[in-house]
């Protein structure tokens, strides 16, 4: 089943990282309201183009946003090493939105409309403006990072993590998305946690999300301390020596990369000691022991979550595959890996058309019919549903991993067996 508390994570990890978006241009609707029904279908040996839309020269900068986009090369490459689709390659036709919503809207009208692929793949979109449009077209969007709430309002859009909202071009139900509140269940079941705190900057989003996880900590029990920090001049040492007076088992943030280095290294400094500093699937990257490299008692605490199978986990031969076929990347983290699996989705999808023609209709088909999809075991089973009314409670899994210096990213369990029914909390995102 789909995991919309991935989505509130991954809006959040956006909110904290920007602090607010700017609002894109709108373009005719009219221009991707039909495909050209009158020409014939591609011969069997003509290429097949799909679009990759990233954020890759965002606000952000560096490469906060291209994981996905290499996973998705990297199978591309290597699938078009072994005769393609039916002898067909894919052609991949990337396209850098700038993180922009006027940046956005030009690829989509050049990959759409120009392009004509015929679908989008492993989509991180800063500002996804362009996404009604890529809907009205009819163009498959398959394993895309919901960074925003497009995944679970527009039909033809399939998310990374799947949906139960009806996608009738309305957010979730009547604006309201549902996430869960597994991972704070398994913190408590599994390691006996108690106390949680929740650090956050005196900015608008980074206090929401906060109080969306505060919500969830009190749904099931905990102690919830409380820390907001300055956004232009945080004083984390105050609020690791107070995390260290009142006894925090769990860190939870709402706050950026930097300022979570900042923190642990103040966490060090006073001996704040925790069972996990949790952090989300962003961050589940390979560059943990560079960018935490003065805290070293903290990065060893660091705990991160998700909906797909670790990284580091070789012993599986999925994993194995991806890994082999990067080896040559300088870092490795989680969202390649799921750029990687959004590669792999439409790759099923498009061999079950092969025969009656790869069409965008077809493989979008597919895709709505698709229940319980795992890439071969890269993710937890994924769904599509469009349920009238939200659920209250979900039998949900959970992949968690920790940091150990030496070893990298140690997955904790089978993640398709640490699972537990829990309520689901509403939010507006």
């Amino acid at each position: 089943m789909g995991r919309p508390s991935r989505a509130a994570e991954a809006i959040a990890a956006v909110l904290l990282l920007v602090l607010g978006t700017a609002c894109g241009s709108r373009l005719p609707e009219s221009d991707f309201t039909r495909e050209n029904r009158t020409s014939a279908p591609p011969r069997d040996t003509a290429p097949l183009k799909v679009g990759i839309i990233t954020s890759a020269t965002s606000p952000v900068g560096g490469s906060a946003f291209t994981g996905p986009r290499d996973g998705a090369e990297a199978f591309f490459d290597r699938l078009n090493a072994r005769g393609g689709i039916g002898g067909r390659r894919v052609e991949v036709r990337p396209c850098d939105d700038g993180g922009s919503g006027i940046g956005n809207n030009e690829c989509v009208d050049r990959l759409v409309k120009q392009e004509k692929v015929v679908a989008l793949v492993a989509t991180t979109a800063l500002d996804y403006a362009g996404a009604s449009r890529v809907s009205r077209a009819r163009v498959p969007d398959i394993g895309g990072q919901p960074l925003g709430p497009a995944y679970d309002t527009h039909p033809h859009l399939y998310g990374i993590y799947g949906s139960l909202a009806p996608r009738d071009g309305t957010t979730g139900w009547n604006g309201k998305l549902y996430g869960g509140t597994e991972v704070y269940r398994y913190f408590k079941r599994e390691h006996g946690a108690r106390t949680a705190a929740v650090v956050s900057y005196n900015q608008a989003a980074s206090a929401a999300y906060a109080r969306l996880v505060e919500r969830g900590l009190r749904a099931e029990g905990y102690r919830v301390v409380t820390e907001q920090v300055d956004f232009a001049l945080p004083n984390f040492r105050a609020v690791a020596a107070d995390l260290k007076e009142q006894g925090a088992d769990l860190v939870f943030d709402a706050i950026d990369g930097h300022g979570n280095a900042r923190l642990c290294r103040a966490m060090d400094e006073v001996g704040a000691h925790v069972t996990a500093k949790v952090t989300n699937v962003q961050n589940w990257t390979s560059t943990v022991r560079e960018a935490y490299a003065d805290a070293p008692r903290c990065r060893n605490a660091l705990w991160a979550t998700g909906a797909s199978r670790n990284f580091q986990d070789t012993g599986h031969p999925a994993v194995r595959e991806f890994r082999e076929a990067t080896k040559d990347l300088k870092t490795h983290g989680q969202w390649q890996l799921e750029g990687w699996a959004a590669a792999r989705w439409f790759t099923d999808a498009a061999r079950s058309c092969a025969r009656s023609g790869i069409t965008r209709a077809c493989v979008d088909a597919w895709m709505d019919r698709s229940r319980g999809y795992t890439a071969g075991g890269l993710l937890l089973p994924v769904d599509f549903a469009r349920l009238p009314e939200p659920p209250r409670t979900r039998d949900t899994c959970l992949s968690v991993a920790r940091w150990r210096d030496g070893r990298g990213w140690v997955a904790q369990g089978d993640m398709n067996r640490t699972c537990f029914t829990v309520p689901q909390l509403a939010y507006t995102p």
